[in-house]
């Protein structure tokens, strides 16, 4: 599935990119793979036609490896054999790793450090394609945090601008300041607050691109998906494994929606990757949606 027709080349956006992205977290985790391995996997999902990378300035172990991971995916594009023109590679900033941890930093002038890292990590030769906040900090207003995004934008180190972890009324709030052509929300079987919260709908009705991340609900969830109830059954009648399944059922929740799997591995990327053309029938979609937790979530 597309981005949406207004984010695509030659609109005022984003280039298009396949119906699943790849999300690149794990390859700089504490359990990440040898850097062979990782580029490996990064080539593979490029001949296989992701044109989506999301990553982070504080993708890596901790504050010690702000803006590896972005190293790592320009390194894995250097060495690419193939054209790697479409490829849109998003990152973050926002968000700082003291410890390990995962911590909101969104101080402007942090943020204008952080801007400059990821522009230089990924080559420093053009613009970021997409920068993203990572997080909003309620210490500092989101106006001053978003100037400096306008103002990487007017530098020529930022390209786009999107935002993560956003509500509707922020989400509002932000597009009064800069333009924004998309938005990073956690969306799975377990986490559907940008449904119930019209964040998705506006995304849609706006011509923004939603970037799913988590579509599997994460490390902690997957034995859960497997044991959901009746998707074993579903997907099995598709002759797929679950976690393609539920990947597919997350592009279907609507036309602007492209999932971010995390994968680290060769096997779960070509699993993963393989939702992008498994098109879900009414009926199954039916029955996917009688499956679900209903909780109702919210940010």
């Amino acid at each position: 599935m597309p981005w949406p027709e207004a984010l695509r080349e030659g609109g005022p956006a984003l280039p298009g990119v396949g119906g699943v992205g790849l999300g690149a977290l794990h390859l700089s985790s504490t359990r990440r793979p040898a850097e062979a391995d990782a580029i490996a996997v990064l080539h593979r999902a490029l001949a296989l036609g992701v044109t989506l990378i999301d990553t982070a300035d504080s993708y890596g172990r901790d504050d010690s490896e702000q803006h590896e991971n972005e190293r790592l995916i320009h390194r894995a594009l250097q060495s690419y054999p193939g054209d790697t023109s479409g490829v849109t590679v998003a990152t973050k900033g926002g968000m700082v790793r003291p410890g390990g941890a995962w911590v909101v930093n969104a101080e402007p002038e942090h943020l204008r450090r952080a801007i400059r890292g990821s522009f230089e990590a990924l080559g420093g030769q053009k613009p970021i394609d997409l920068w993203q906040l990572h997080a909003v900090d309620p210490r500092h207003p989101l106006e001053a945090c978003l100037a400096v995004a306008r103002e990487a934008v007017d530098q020529g180190w930022v390209r786009h601008i999107g935002l993560s972890n956003v509500s509707l009324p922020l989400l509002q709030r932000a597009r009064r300041v800069v333009p924004v052509v998309s938005v990073q929300n956690e969306l799975n079987p377990w986490q559907r607050a940008s449904v119930f919260n019209n964040v998705i709908a506006c995304c849609e009705d706006e011509g923004l691109a939603f970037l799913a991340w988590s579509p599997l609900g994460g490390p902690g969830r997957v034995k859960e998906l497997e044991a959901l109830p009746g998707l074993r059954e579903l997907a099995g009648a598709r002759g797929v494994s679950v976690h393609r399944f539920a990947l597919a059922w997350v592009r279907t929740v609507s036309p602007c929606v492209v999932p971010i799997p995390g994968v680290s591995r060769l096997s779960t990327l070509e699993d993963a990757l393989g939702a992008a053309t498994l098109d879900l029938t009414p009926e199954e979609l039916r029955r996917m949606e009688s499956l679900l937790p209903h909780r109702r979530r919210v940010l």
